[in-house]
């Protein structure tokens, strides 16, 4: 966003970051920095994911430019004044210095002066004009820049001595149509779709979720009246989870759509699949569970660990369900196969789980905004889908048990068909 000269940027490398010393170390380094007068200094840790201005940011569109100037203004000082926020920024705040030719348009057009030609003039003397690139015989090419000779820099009054050319080819004194000073305007206009807006950034501090501040942000910008034309916008990190978010419904629907459709070409049963699926939503209240007691949101990396959630779940669950109905299938009785197949599967499945809690807890206890959720809701959802699964499973088996066949014997529930003897055989070998 800043491009002028009189901004730096300045890159540490820590050595080790420390989940509990490093933003300390933050804080006290942005304390240090405040102290120094017409600097605004920002200290933020890299962060992985997508480019955002801020993790905050309010926006506040409408056509006119003074009353986007107050509005942000008052929305900057309720924005500070919420728990949690700091750094807040408000570009419009910031003002440069420009020139002012404030030119006589009746005199100007009396004297032939078009306010185009007064305007390149003054151009030329004190930026300059490019005129065209200077190439030299080995290749290297310089720009040519045109301007009018003037002692040292140029300063206002300097303007005084410059002469404008007019329809009639006779030079006028630029002091004669026009009067130069100093006037103060936006340093940075943004517009959106055509139309003006102004942005108010803002930074989470230390300890706070920025999902929180951000709804407790506009929960307090509801304070602010809005003329008609004018609107609030969310960007941040919300704007790029909605974009992020973008279609996945539909995606999410076609996933699970396909997940079934194998399981019941998998079993052959609609009953096994049910029981196999039953898992999901006991995975899913334990990840949003772990989500909420750590304070993270449901952002999108925690949704593809709730999609790599629900593959361990639907693994494990095969598991026991596809053992009780091999057993069923030697003809053992309904409820003993339920507790043989629990009894035997119970340690592979807690074996699976706990190597992959195992796995993404150093992910979980890092407290990175990216990769933490989603090692979290992993983790939480197989917390919960092993200790309930244990009861839930076997219980929806006895309540729908699938269908069964086993060597010509069909087992539909608990019943049991036997197949009919055949007839004695005759005579004697």
């Amino acid at each position: 966003e800043e491009t002028k000269a009189n901004v730096g940027e300045v890159i540490a490398e820590l050595e080790r970051y420390d989940p509990e010393r490093s933003p300390e170390l933050f804080e006290r380094l942005r304390v240090a920095f405040a102290g120094y007068p017409g600097a605004r200094i920002l200290l933020e840790p890299y962060q992985n994911g997508p480019p955002i201005n801020a993790p905050i940011e309010v926006a506040i569109v409408g056509p006119d430019l003074d009353t986007l100037r107050d509005l942000a203004s008052r929305a900057e000082a309720i924005i500070a004044a919420v728990p949690g926020t700091r750094d807040v920024d408000n570009p419009l705040q910031r003002l440069r210095t420009d020139i002012d030719l404030n030119i006589d348009t009746q005199k100007a057009a009396l004297l032939g002066v078009a306010p185009v030609e007064v305007d390149r003039t003054v151009r030329a003397a004190v930026a300059g004009l490019g005129a065209g690139r200077f190439r030299e015989p080995d290749g290297d090419e310089y720009d040519i820049t045109l301007r009018l000779p003037m002692q040292g820099r140029p300063t206002l009054d300097s303007l005084d001595l410059i002469d404008v050319s007019s329809a009639s080819g006779k030079p006028v004194p630029l002091r004669q149509i026009a009067s130069p000073g100093f006037a103060a305007a936006p340093s940075l206009v943004l517009r959106r779709d055509r139309e003006r807006e102004a942005v108010i950034t803002a930074h989470p501090q230390a300890g706070y979720n920025t999902g929180k501040v951000t709804r407790a942000v506009f929960a307090a910008l509801e304070a602010l009246p809005l003329p008609d034309g004018y609107a609030l916008r969310a960007g941040g990190e919300v704007e790029a989870r909605e974009e992020s978010f973008g279609g996945i419904g539909t995606a999410v629907l076609v996933a699970v759509f396909g997940i079934l459709a194998v399981l019941i070409l998998e079993f052959g049963s609609f009953r096994s699949t049910l029981i196999v699926a039953g898992v999901i939503p006991l995975g899913v209240a334990g990840a949003l569970f772990a989500l909420l007691v750590t304070g993270y949101t449901l952002s999108f990396t925690a949704t593809i660990g709730l999609v790599a959630l629900i593959g361990i779940q639907i693994k494990n669950s095969i598991l026991l369900v596809d053992f009780s109905n091999q057993l069923r299938a030697e003809g053992v009785p309904l409820e003993e196969a339920i507790v043989r197949a629990g009894e035997i599967r119970f340690l592979p499945i807690l074996l699976t789980s706990a190597t992959a809690i195992g796995g993404l807890l150093p992910l979980a206890v890092q407290g990175s905004g990216l990769y933490s959720p989603l090692a979290i809701a992993i983790i939480g959802g197989l917390v919960a889908s092993t200790l309930l699964g244990g009861i839930v499973t076997p219980v929806m088996y006895r309540l729908l048990p699938p269908e069964v066949e086993r060597k010509g014997t069909e087992i539909r529930g608990p019943r049991t068909v036997e197949e009919a003897p055949g007839p004695e055989p005759r005579g004697t070998p």
